[in-house]
C-alpha cells in the first residue's frame, strides 16, 4: 500500500541480478531486431550465410546445424556489428539512466507536485494506472520507480507510440498499455495509485465516462489514491475541468495542494472502511 512518505527508492530494483539480466536481453532483443527491420531481404540472407559459414568453420563437422544454431549466430554477428555492450558495461550504463529517470524533472514534472508526492510513496511492483497517453511520461516517471504501471486510452496510435517509447527508455518490463473504449470492457486491476487525464474523457458520453470511472474506483484497492490532473488543451478540444469529476469522488477524502490555482487537479482518496465504491 502506498506508505505514509516518500520512500527511498533507491535501493530496489536493480538490485535484483535477475531483473537486470532480463533487461539485459531484452534490451539485446530490441536493438537487434530493429537492426533487422532496417534491412533489405538480401541482406539478411547475406548475413545467413555468413553464420553458415562461421558455424561450419568453427564446428568442424562435429554438430549437425539446425535453424536454432544458425539464428543464434546471426543474433551474434549483429552484436558484433553494432558493437552492443556487455553485459558488466549496460549495466553500469543502466544505472545511471535509471537514476536520472527517478528523477521529476527528466520527466517535466514539477518535483512539488501530487503526481510526483504520492508516486514516491509507490511499494516495488504496486500497481498504478493511468488513463490517458498524455501522461505517458508520468506513467514512465512511475515505472522508473518499480511501479508495474498499465496505459489506457481510446487512441490506437497513442497506445503504440507508447509502447516503443518503454521499450526504448528500457522500462518495458514495468509498463503495459492497452486501447480500450472507456465505458465498455474493463481490464482486471488492482491499483494503488490511479492517474486520471479529464482530457482523455473529453469526448466520452457522460454515462460512458462515469462507467469507466467507476469501474476503476471499485478496482482501487482500499486506501488507494486517484489523482485526478491538471487538464492538457489538446488541438481543438477544450478539455473536461478537473473539477466537473469532482462528483464522482462524492463518498472520498479529497485533497489539494494549498493555495493551487483552478483546474490544477486533486487526489481522491478511497476510505479504508469501504472497498466497494
Amino acid at each position: 500500500m502506498l506508505s505514509s512518505r516518500p520512500r527511498d527508492h533507491g535501493r530496489h530494483g536493480d538490485g535484483d541480478p535477475r531483473s537486470l539480466r532480463r533487461e539485459y536481453h531484452e534490451f539485446l532483443l530490441q536493438r537487434i531486431e530493429e537492426y533487422k527491420n532496417s534491412l533489405g531481404r538480401r541482406e539478411i540472407l547475406a548475413i545467413g550465410d555468413e553464420a553458415v559459414q562461421e558455424l561450419d568453420q568453427s564446428t568442424t563437422g562435429q554438430y549437425v546445424l539446425t535453424e536454432v544454431l544458425v539464428l543464434e549466430h546471426v543474433d551474434r554477428i549483429i552484436m558484433k556489428r553494432l558493437r552492443l555492450p556487455s553485459f558488466p558495461r549496460w549495466k553500469r550504463q543502466h544505472r545511471a539512466l535509471r537514476d536520472a529517470q527517478r528523477q521529476p524533472t527528466h520527466w517535466g514534472l514539477e518535483p512539488d507536485s501530487l503526481l510526483v508526492d504520492y508516486g514516491l510513496r509507490l511499494e516495488p511492483a504496486e500497481e498504478v494506472v493511468v488513463i490517458g497517453a498524455r501522461w505517458l511520461s508520468a506513467a514512465l516517471f512511475l515505472a522508473a520507480h518499480d511501479a508495474r504501471v498499465l496505459l489506457l486510452d481510446q487512441d490506437l496510435g497513442a497506445i503504440e507510440s507508447a509502447e516503443q517509447r518503454a521499450v526504448t527508455e528500457q522500462l518495458a518490463l514495468r509498463f503495459e498499455a492497452l486501447v480500450l473504449q472507456f465505458g465498455g470492457w474493463f481490464p482486471e486491476c488492482r491499483p494503488v495509485l490511479a492517474l486520471v487525464d479529464p482530457a482523455a474523457l473529453t469526448e466520452t458520453r457522460p454515462p460512458d465516462r462515469a462507467h469507466a470511472l467507476d469501474s476503476l474506483r471499485r478496482r482501487t484497492a482500499t486506501g488507494g489514491v486517484h489523482l485526478v490532473l491538471p487538464a492538457v488543451r489538446g488541438e481543438g478540444v477544450v478539455p473536461l475541468d478537473p473539477a466537473q469529476l469532482q462528483p464522482t469522488y462524492a463518498d472520498w477524502e479529497i485533497v489539494r495542494r494549498p493555495r493551487s490555482p483552478r483546474g490544477s487537479g486533486f487526489a481522491a482518496i478511497k476510505p479504508r472502511q469501504n472497498d466497494t465504491g
